[in-house]
């Protein structure tokens, strides 16, 4: 037996929720800090690490929360592979984008923001990130479920080996079977009719 967590030759990559959301942070924030340290721009890289980080790993762990629950049988499993992941970046981008015009329509009325340029970002940077995350958690959850089971094809040692016919059985055990040592018994000869005879014994008889 194999050791404990060790993946079978052949089978898809495991599915981990917390690296999955812990990629879906780091890699958003380090993209978008060059980018705003590049482009020199201070409110890029304070969203990089809050608002796009961070809604990159809430859409990772609730997406992927989900479709770790659904069935086998499920639309998402069965679908082809690119069609999930489209739709649910769409349905990720399209929520995140509602969420995002509300949110700066109303944080400006609040006084601690009334003056920050921050709310005006959310209805960008929370689509981009809700879409990138959806799609990536998708695409990697699809991938490590297993093939159509009537695809698969069993290895050679599992396989059952052809059934062989059983001996016939002696239908009247008590009459035991002879067996072909025993001599066979000679079969009693009966004399030849007068007719087929030889000619001279008949000949014999009539002068007698």
């Amino acid at each position: 037996m194999g050791k404990k967590g060790t993946k079978a030759p052949g089978a898809p990559p495991p599915f981990v929720l917390w690296r999955e959301v812990v990629v879906a942070y780091a890699m958003p924030a380090a993209m978008a800090g060059i980018g705003g340290a590049v482009t020199r721009q201070p409110q890029l890289l304070v969203a990089a690490a809050t608002t796009i980080a961070g809604t990159s790993a809430l859409v990772a762990a609730l997406t992927g929360a989900r479709l770790r629950r659904r069935p086998r049988h499920s639309w998402s499993a069965r679908a082809p592979r690119a069609l999930v992941t489209v739709a649910l970046g769409l349905a990720a981008a399209a929520t995140a984008l509602a969420v995002g015009l509300a949110a700066a329509h109303w944080l400006p009325r609040l006084p601690a923001l009334a003056d920050s340029p921050w709310p005006g970002r959310l209805p960008g940077d929370l689509p981009v990130s809700s879409a990138i995350a959806a799609t990536v958690i998708t695409w990697r959850w699809r991938g490590s479920l297993p093939r159509d089971p009537a695809q698969r094809r069993l290895p050679q040692h599992s396989r059952n080996p052809r059934p062989t016919n059983p001996p016939l059985a002696n239908p009247h055990p008590e009459s035991p079977v002879p067996s072909s040592a025993t001599p066979a018994s000679p079969i009693p000869m009966s004399p030849a009719p007068e007719h087929q005879q030889p000619a001279h014994l008949n000949s014999e008889r009539q002068t007698s």
